[in-house]
């Protein structure tokens, strides 16, 4: 439900890349207070994740476009310095247990922040 909701916001696009029937990829750019933000950005692989984020940023045209990458993440950070992107601020993400059994190399953008 969460996420029929969040890739149907007024003013955004949401994106897949499908291959062979297969979703290897998706992403999400809403309008924001300043320019565009991009999350969630997943993709199996990082030329997935350039062409999701190209197209993401044809749809932001020439306003500010925002992304918040995992810094664990060694090619979504080369994705943003590619783009010449700047980082804003930083954050921690703190555990009290076992992280999440994710595969955190598919996270080129986090969904929000926003939302804790």
């Amino acid at each position: 439900m969460f996420l029929q909701a969040w890739i149907k916001q007024t003013e955004s696009q949401a994106i897949g890349f499908i291959k062979d029937g297969k979703l290897l990829g998706y992403g999400v750019v809403r309008k924001c207070r300043t320019g565009f933000k991009v999350g969630p950005l997943f993709a199996d692989t990082k030329e997935i994740a350039y062409t999701l984020f190209q197209h993401m940023r044809s749809f932001a045209g020439k306003t500010p476009i925002f992304i918040d990458i995992p810094e664990t993440n060694i090619d979504a950070v080369t994705l943003a310095e590619t783009y010449q992107m700047k980082p804003m601020f930083e954050t921690a993400r703190m555990y009290t247990k076992e992280p999440p059994n994710i595969s955190i190399n598919k996270v080129f953008g986090v969904t929000t922040f926003e939302l804790g």
